[in-house]
């Protein structure tokens, strides 16, 4: 059975997403969501999908090894992280190494880096007049968004288009493709 463990700080939306994918599965389940903000809708989420979620503060991810221990006793194929808004410290990205991606909201590497994420993101590409935009999976380093490409899909930018209208399309590729991409990175002999 592979594990998946997910990182989440907001609405849970690709948490939940990712969760059911999995249910009902033998091959692989979502095994914990772990959240840095104790009023992340993830948490009602993960309460009515019974899936075990756990919150923790600056000090259990970055000064202490509470969160680096709970991920070494939960032993995940997967780490995934689904709108986790905070920098991986160096000893879980040195644990596992090529397990942990992220989804970004733009064809990366254009719209990525510290303080790119939701809506900003989106109200920089309409301020820079893309014709398009998109939804990045990738391996996650110690740099924001600067991880290996896995995956990226487009959707075009219509002439008044707003950051709202163009939230909603990514929302939508994040929901066909985010599940697929995990499914195809745990199980590559089903290509």
């Amino acid at each position: 059975m592979k594990r998946i463990v997910i990182f989440a700080s907001g609405s849970g939306t690709n948490a939940e997403n990712i969760i059911e994918f999995f249910h009902n599965r033998d091959n692989a389940s979502v095994i914990q969501v772990l959240t840095n903000n104790p009023r992340a809708k993830v948490i009602d989420r993960c309460k009515r999908l019974n899936v075990s979620c756990l919150c923790f503060n600056r000090v259990a991810f970055y000064q202490s090894n509470d969160v680096f221990d709970l991920l070494n006793v939960k032993s995940p194929d997967l780490i995934v992280l689904a709108g986790f808004l905070w920098k991986l410290p160096e000893n879980i990205l040195n644990a596992f190494p090529n397990k942990i991606i992220n989804i970004h909201p733009a064809l990366l590497p254009k719209f990525g880096g510290k303080g790119m994420y939701g809506m900003h993101v989106h109200e920089a590409v309409i301020a820079q007049q893309e014709s398009e935009t998109g939804i990045t999976i990738h391996y996650v380093n110690e740099n924001y968004d600067e991880g290996k490409i896995i995956f990226q899909a487009k959707t075009s930018i219509k002439t008044g288009d707003t950051a709202a209208d163009i939230a909603d399309k990514i929302h939508d590729l994040e929901m066909a493709h985010f599940p697929q991409v995990i499914d195809k990175l745990l199980f590559p002999e089903n290509g």
